[in-house]
């Protein structure tokens, strides 16, 4: 039973998304749409490499980037103990 309220526990505790979104209010979205995972270490404190948009939408302008730690992502982080912290990184062209 001890067991059981531990894995409780700790399951609640870890229990958190992140989604952030910059818009450009230049172009109007409606292009490609670019989607990937990068890579983030140790709980996020090494962050992922940056996200050249004009070079993902093949030299226009990008109309939204956003960033998310999703349940797959924080459950990944959490089967490595959080060494490894994916988040998925979304790029829509304009």
């Amino acid at each position: 039973m001890k067991r059981f309220f531990l894995v409780a526990a700790l399951l609640l505790t870890q229990g958190a998304c992140y989604h952030a979104t910059v818009r450009n209010l230049g172009p109007t979205p409606g292009g490609e749409v670019f989607e990937k995972w990068s890579h983030s270490w140790v709980y996020g404190l090494v962050p992922p490499a940056d996200v050249d948009g004009a070079a993902v939408c093949g030299g226009r302008d990008a109309s939204v980037v956003e960033t998310q730690l999703s349940f797959v992502n924080g459950l990944v982080g959490f089967l490595t103990f959080g060494i490894y912290t994916p988040m998925t990184i979304t790029v829509r062209c304009s």
